[in-house]
């Protein structure tokens, strides 16, 4: 051991010495909101023979490594550069936990506390508190918890949904939300000293397959507020479902269809007559995948096979198994094609008929609105005609005659 490692040694001891018992607990790092607050939790010991000079009236400092005047902070004489904040716990009990306010990219550094009261005056530099401050706030976690006994989430099986976030300083404190497609009702949020948690519980339907939860916390500044998600989409596994949509109509053939979805994806068969069908020279079959759980398959029939038969669609995949029985049209007979034209004919008389009758009516209505109108033009002409000249003889002799 050379001469400078002795020294060094003995100014450690010197230390230890001469300060006793002192020493003092902060958290290593902290993470702080950019416009919210940090709270440095904070306690300190002292030799046994300073105890005496700690009072009430004792004065809590705050120094900032890397700065040209590294107080920023003094709990009794406050200046225009100093931090904004205040000492929450109580110095005479040896609680220096202070939090301070208004937080920006200066608060950035590495902290440590000195306390003042009468002779006590000692500073902890052997341990600080680095600050690292951020401007979007952490994101919360979302987890799964399901059954133990099931590999997947199974429809009709409980299932818990959990959002955890490690929460900041805040003034209000932030809040947990969750968005979501269809509603569930939500558990209530709790909070755990520095962990926010919110949990939601449900019964899996098929209705949450590929649903999306996303959990949002939300941080409520000044200016505006600051938000960070997490999410997590339940693929959820159930029997297949076949379509009340799915039925047949008939043309010249028989076309049936069946609608079937499921998870794992379903496989979909046709039974004719409770038989297995397949393509055929009566039959022919066709299949489309909806989407990554639906599937359409359609079946064409001849007509020789819809008299006495009845046809099932089927889907099957590992959960299940689904049936519907689908009504087949009655075939079009003879007897039903003449009853068809006889009534199509008919009805074409009727319409022949019908406008035949209404041609006649308007000309009719036509002919006598003429001949009114003539009639009504000669009576006129008579009422307005000048007296001939006869009638006006007459008219005099009689005059003279009397």
């Amino acid at each position: 051991m050379n001469k400078a490692e002795d020294i060094i040694l003995f100014s450690f001891l010197l230390q230890g010495v001469c300060f006793g018992d002192s020493s003092i607990s902060l958290p290593e790092k902290i993470e702080a909101l950019s416009g919210s607050c940090v709270i440095i939790n904070c306690t300190f010991e002292i030799p046994k023979d300073k105890v005496k000079h700690l009072t009430e009236s004792a004065t809590g400092l705050w120094l900032k490594d890397g700065t040209d005047k590294p107080e920023v902070f003094n709990s009794k004489y406050p200046k225009p550069n100093h931090f904004k904040g205040e000492i929450t716990g109580k110095l005479h009990e040896k609680n220096c936990t202070t939090i301070f306010y208004n937080i920006s990219s200066n608060h950035n550094g590495k902290y440590y506390f000195r306390i003042e009261s009468g002779d006590l005056k000692q500073t902890y530099t052997g341990k600080t508190s680095t600050v690292n401050v951020i401007e979007s706030p952490p994101k919360p976690t979302v987890k799964l918890y399901k059954d133990p006994d099931q590999e997947e989430v199974l429809e009709g099986s409980s299932v818990r949904l959990r959002c955890s976030a490690e929460t900041l300083c805040s003034s209000p404190p932030p809040t947990l939300t969750w968005s979501f497609t269809p509603r569930i009702p939500l558990s209530e949020s709790s909070r755990q000293q520095e962990l926010l948690i919110s949990d939601l519980n449900f019964t899996a339907t098929h209705r949450h397959h590929r649903v999306t939860f996303t959990c949002t916390i939300t941080y409520q500044l000044q200016d505006k507020n600051k938000t960070a998600q997490d999410n997590i989409t339940l693929h959820v596994q159930y029997a297949p479902k076949i379509s009340p949509s799915s039925g047949c109509y008939r043309t010249d053939v028989t076309v049936c269809f069946c609608e079937v979805d499921g998870n794992p994806p379903p496989e979909l068969e046709w039974l004719l007559s409770g038989r297995p069908v397949s393509n055929s020279s009566n039959t022919s079959i066709s299949e489309e995948r909806l989407n990554s759980t639906g599937l359409r398959s359609s079946i064409t029939l001849h007509q020789s096979l819809t008299h006495t038969s009845s046809l099932q669609c089927v889907g099957n995949n590992t959960r299940g198994t689904a049936r519907k029985l689908l009504q087949l049209p009655p075939p079009l007979t003879s007897l039903n094609l003449s009853s068809v034209m006889t009534g199509v004919a008919v009805a074409a008389v009727l319409v022949i008929v019908f406008c035949a009758i209404t041609c006649v009516c308007v000309r009719l209505s036509t002919k006598l609105k003429a001949q009114n109108e003539a009639a009504d033009t000669y009576a006129s002409l008579q009422l307005s005609a000048p007296p001939s000249e006869y009638e006006t003889l007459n008219i005099k002799r009689g005059g003279d005659t009397l």
